[in-house]
């Protein structure tokens, strides 16, 4: 229990947290658009101007492949989704999935927007407030593992080859990422596989923690032990459906970067260009501004016209690439959360079955856990 220092009126603490994320939200989008006006022709050494000629030679018919490209990622995501939750169907998911990240790409720091937009969503259609918090803590977690993993397998997989040239700042990236990457897998896997990790895990952080932040509700320690209790027979029986999901996701969208490279002749090899694909996918966890915009497309412009793009073509490459991926998924959020206004609506049902039955809430017996309604149960 914490006591604040200086009382406040009502609505006064939601107030200025609204002006906070207001004012978070204004400098986010005006990061987001001096980057995009200014700093990728700045750092692809080119103009606007012929940008927009490269990106006035892409046809009708690759940007139909595209849309077709993003969709078929988004509908592979809806493996990891379902492997994550319980009884949520694939149309469910990729409702979520879109609505979701339409959102996370129109405010900076989404990701709490989408999260709360995934909550609404899916309380609407009968999951428990426990499902849902677990499937986001899963995903989240399975996403962060994913974008650590790509840099670093595309930087190896440069430094294996024979005419690669890595700067040194690129190998001592992957290195770190790798050591990194290595530790938060390992400390996840062994928070998984036994409670004692986890209690010796979690105590270890909380003498950190505690020293930093004097003023917390809950231990890491109890946050972890319960953290691991709740995602442990997810991550039992999802782990494939989610991993396959991730990976032809990652695989659509790299399918993706390609045509667009290709569409604005930016002749690079594959391992290269996998290499400026995975340093986005990463870099579009930034949530300084929107959904990463105009930091991962700087970071891409970088790469490439440092491995010999041409300089118009590989920023027209960027540009192309993020309107597809971040731009359309906007668009297609909007028909998402039609879909959702038309979809049928399930009363959530945890309430009940706690009182019916002393069973623990992750059961997945249990038809509140399982997103099921007891009629279907029945």
């Amino acid at each position: 229990m914490t006591v604040a220092a200086v009382p406040e009126g009502p609505g006064t603490g939601s107030a200025r947290s609204r002006v906070r994320q207001l004012l978070q939200a204004a400098l986010g989008l005006g990061l987001a658009v001096s980057l995009l006006v200014w700093g990728l022709p700045y750092f692809g050494h080119t103009t606007w101007g012929d940008i927009w000629a490269v990106l006035t030679r892409v046809s009708w018919t690759t940007a139909v492949v595209l849309v077709g490209g993003l969709v078929l990622g988004l509908y592979c995501y809806t493996f990891t989704l379902t492997g994550s939750m319980r009884g949520l169907r694939h149309w469910q998911a990729l409702i979520v999935n879109v609505a979701g990240s339409a959102i996370g790409n129109l405010l900076p720091a989404g990701g709490a927007a989408g999260l709360a937009a995934t909550y609404t969503i899916c309380r609407s259609w009968g999951f428990s407030r426990r499902a849902i918090s677990t499937s986001a803590i899963v995903t989240g977690v399975w996403n962060v593992m994913a974008r650590v993993a790509l840099p670093v397998v595309a930087i190896l997989g440069l430094l294996a080859g024979h005419d690669a040239d890595v700067p040194n700042s690129l190998q001592d990236a992957a290195l770190g990422g790798a050591l990194t990457g290595g530790l938060l897998l390992a400390a996840f896997v062994a928070v998984i596989a036994s409670e004692r990790a986890a209690v010796a895990i979690g105590r270890g952080v909380d003498l950190v923690v505690g020293r930093l932040f004097r003023r917390r509700t809950m231990g890491v320690q109890e946050l972890v032990v319960d953290l691991r209790h709740r995602i442990n027979h997810v991550v039992r029986h999802g782990w494939w459906s989610m991993t396959l999901g991730l990976t032809g996701y990652f695989g659509a969208y790299y399918l993706v970067f390609l045509l667009c490279m290709h569409a604005t002749d930016v002749g690079l090899p594959y391992g290269q260009l996998f290499a400026a694909f995975a340093i986005g996918r990463l870099l579009t966890a930034v949530g300084v501004t929107p959904g990463g915009l105009g930091v991962t497309e700087s970071a891409t412009i970088i790469a490439l016209v440092g491995w010999g793009a041409g300089h118009a073509e590989a920023a027209a490459g960027a540009v192309l690439f993020s309107v597809f991926t971040h731009f359309m998924e906007i668009p297609l959020g909007a028909l998402g959360w039609l879909a959702w206004s038309l979809s049928p609506r399930k009363e959530p049902v945890e309430q009940e079955a706690a009182v019916a039955s002393p069973r623990d809430p992750l059961d997945p017996s249990d038809p509140a856990e399982s997103g099921q309604s007891v009629e279907e149960e029945a």
